[in-house]
């Protein structure tokens, strides 16, 4: 007889003040870095190396995590994850330099992996029913609004206290949250997978990331036609040749290429890695308006308001979409809404007041197309694969998404600093933004190639089971 499920609400106050040390405040670091740069005295390309390692590192280990939260247990990972977070802050506030403070990135990145797969399973451990879908609902909405509260937070917190003190604030949450958790029990998989863990295959994987990601953050400075920049490039090459080929002859793959012979999950993952490519070119926003147009941080926030309301909205706007068309029109719309939002931002040739009522509008539109897009790319995702893989290929989804943003990042504030060095900040910050169609494009192309008309439409409604569920993969 199965034991009765005791989730309660302090353990749902606990598992989302553990989500929200990533997602509200490791994240804060993409609103202030004038403030980090001043003070630390660091090129921004080393700085856009510091943020966006933090995606990066969460992206390229949460498959992993994932795996051993269920050997372990989810609520040991989960402590790990939180001892992580308050390592990586420790190590931020006492930076003096730049390499302190990428060092204290990646243990945030590291921490993020650890807590958000593992706190999802306890939350399906714990709870059930209509319990378990309102702990899921708030689950998601901890994320989503800690994400969207970031600039607006993390602003207010560096330009009234200093930006250091956003990791203070966070250590404390991190600290609350083991204590709230501390009581429940622990979570394992009944039946655990007794292959051995892809070391290779991982190892090639990640250096691979790493090769390509130092390429985009760091070409300018080193030199796009320098030897090391083109040693990276054939390293870069020569890893992902080499993972490929190792890869395809195992049978436990770190990443397991068999779920992307579903078209419909080839679709979802592959378009929420460019969905958060698309999201990502904000931080070039943020930093212009603060460099050129003498906004503070908590300003360059508040701008971010409607941004912050629409995605929340939108989450439950997107699933009855999802229910009455489909997932391929909502996805579509979704990716074109966001596109068009991001790009008003880089409309840099108008007046001040102008320019800002056009930002606010331009965030605002692309929080109603990132929030339509959560709820029927996860549920794409999830709905199409074998219940024996949904962990797998769920972990591989949220991977997606951290490298898309890493890399968006990358590659966004790399053309900014490509073209400042030259044109105006003003050129500079319009052409850095205007990437998002880079991503925006074959986002539709391959929406529309692999997802059908009719995919994620039931007739009856009750027989969706990850309605709820499905919300909580997203971010």
């Amino acid at each position: 007889m199965q034991a009765k499920k005791t989730g309660t609400n302090r353990m749902i106050i606990g598992i989302i003040l553990a989500v929200l040390t990533f997602w509200l405040f490791a994240q804060s670091m993409v609103n202030i870095i004038p403030a980090v740069q001043k003070d630390l005295n660091v090129s921004l390309g080393t700085l856009n190396i510091a943020i966006s390692l933090t995606s990066l590192f969460s992206g390229l280990f949460i498959v992993a995590a994932g795996g051993i939260s269920d050997k372990i247990g989810r609520k040991k990972l989960t402590y790990f994850g939180l001892v992580f977070s308050i390592v990586g802050c420790v190590l931020i506030i006492i930076s003096q330099n730049a390499s302190i403070l990428i060092l204290g990135r990646i243990v945030q990145g590291l921490s993020a992996a650890c807590i958000m797969p593992s706190t999802i399973a306890l939350v399906k451990s714990s709870f059930e029913g209509e319990d378990r879908q309102r702990a899921l609902s708030y689950w998601s909405f901890g994320s989503w609004g800690g994400g969207g509260c970031t600039a607006l937070v993390g602003g207010a917190i560096a330009t009234y206290a200093g930006w250091r003190w956003i990791f203070v604030f966070s250590i404390a949450i991190a600290l609350l949250s083991m204590y709230l958790l501390k009581d429940i029990s622990e979570s394992k998989a009944e039946e655990v997978s007794q292959q051995k863990f892809d070391f290779t295959g991982f190892l090639l994987f990640v250096l691979t990331m790493l090769a390509i990601n130092m390429i985009v953050t760091r070409g300018q400075d080193f030199g796009w036609t320098s030897p090391l920049t083109v040693g990276l490039i054939a390293i870069a090459f020569v890893l992902m040749i080499t993972f490929f080929l190792v890869e395809r002859r195992k049978t436990n793959q770190f990443i397991d290429f068999s779920l992307f012979k579903t078209q419909a999950y080839s679709g979802a993952v592959v378009s929420n890695f460019l969905q958060n490519g698309i999201a990502a070119t904000v931080v070039v926003a943020n930093t212009y308006v603060q460099l050129a147009r003498g906004f503070t941080s908590f300003q360059t926030g508040l701008l971010t308001i409607g941004n912050v309301i629409a995605v929340l909205v939108m989450i439950r706007v997107g699933e009855k979409m999802l229910q009455n068309m489909g997932a391929r029109k909502p996805m579509l719309i979704s990716v074109f809404v966001s596109t068009i939002g991001i790009s008003m931002t880089a409309m840099t040739f108008l007046p001040d007041l102008a320019y800002i009522l056009v930002v606010f509008i331009g965030f605002l539109i692309a929080g109603l197309g990132i929030g339509m897009y959560a709820t029927p790319s996860t549920d794409t995702a999830v709905v199409n694969i074998a219940d024996d893989k949904v962990g797998v290929a769920s972990g591989i989804y949220k991977m997606s998404s951290s490298l898309g943003f890493s890399f968006g990042i990358a590659i966004s504030t790399a053309v900014y600093g490509v073209i400042v060095s030259f044109a105006s900040i003003h050129i500079a910050a319009s052409v850095g933004i205007l990437v998002n169609i880079l991503f925006a494009i074959p986002a539709i192309l391959y929406i529309n190639k692999t997802i059908k008309s009719d995919e994620g439409i039931v007739k009856d409604t009750s027989s969706i089971p990850a309605s709820a569920n499905t919300i909580s993969y997203v971010k």
